[in-house]
């Protein structure tokens, strides 16, 4: 149960929306987006989160659109991740977040929760960082549309606002060589210890990571050492540790020593997994 009262609405418009967050902030209260709802419910029952009023997406029909459409794939923020796995449009995608959680946590978690999740590991933004995908906003300046690599600087960047509407890949990625590998403390559903994502483009690795930082990344002085074959795979794989682009996290999950070992292990098997595409 919520332990506080809050304002409800659920706006059939992008145009709507914004307007009901407008009006809701005129009157001085604290108002949020949610497409999902998962983590509102878990975060406020444990009183980390509070608002006086939610905006729900999921009556928006351009937040629920998931098909190809011309020469992109078009993934609404209200989709859920069962959708996005079963439909099979981005087997890489499907793959990264049919891991997030057990099978009926994913038929309401949503690909626009996941990527706006408060939690560091939000592994549905992997194979979107490397498949150059686009994001379309929208806000009181209307619709934006923008490099998904511009706006995430560790999380998603939106103006206050602002809300996630579609997320938009070229079809020329979703089909390419990929490997997608989660290690867990202990179980296959958890809070991964390591998440990697890794897709094969003009003989070319690219990979992003969860859970070894803080915060999902790409890593461009990663691949260029991964990429390497001057190199033997066990120096590729010690200097990108040592590229790392912060810390890496110690915490209930796993010491940073363990998250290493783990790491190291998962890139070895990675390039194992992909090195005919890159050789």
């Amino acid at each position: 149960m919520i332990p506080f009262d809050f304002e409800y609405y659920k706006p059939e418009t992008m145009q709507e929306a914004v307007q009901t967050y407008e009006d809701i902030q005129k009157q001085g209260k604290s108002v949020l987006y949610y497409s999902g709802g998962t983590e509102f419910i878990t975060f406020s029952r444990r009183n980390l989160q509070i608002a006086d009023a939610v905006i729900d997406l999921k009556a928006i029909p351009e937040c629920n659109v998931l098909e190809a459409q011309d020469e992109q794939l078009v993934i609404g923020s209200g989709v859920t991740l069962n959708q996005i796995t079963e439909s099979n449009l981005f087997p890489l995608l499907g793959e990264a977040v049919k891991k997030v959680a057990d099978h009926t946590s994913r038929n309401k978690i949503t690909i626009g929760g996941n990527l706006n999740s408060r939690l560091i590991y939000r592994e549905g933004i992997l194979p979107l960082l490397l498949s150059n995908a686009m994001v379309k906003l929208a806000g009181a300046e209307g619709e934006t549309l923008m490099p998904l690599d511009e706006i995430f600087q560790q999380e998603l960047q939106i103006t206050q606002g602002q809300f996630l509407v579609q997320i938009l890949i070229k079809k020329s990625y979703l089909n390419l060589q990929h490997f997608s590998l989660k290690k867990t403390k202990s179980t296959k559903v958890g809070y991964p210890v390591v998440s990697i994502a890794a897709l094969v483009k003009d003989q070319k690795l690219r990979t992003a990571f969860s859970g070894i930082c803080s915060y999902p990344f790409r890593s461009m002085e990663i691949e260029n050492i991964l990429n390497d074959t001057s190199l033997p795979v066990a120096d590729r794989v010690q200097q990108a540790v040592e590229l790392l682009p912060s810390t890496i996290v110690h915490d209930i999950q796993a010491s940073a020593e363990y998250r290493e070992f783990v790491f190291k292990n998962a890139l070895l098997e990675t390039i194992e997994a992909l090195k005919e595409a890159i050789s």
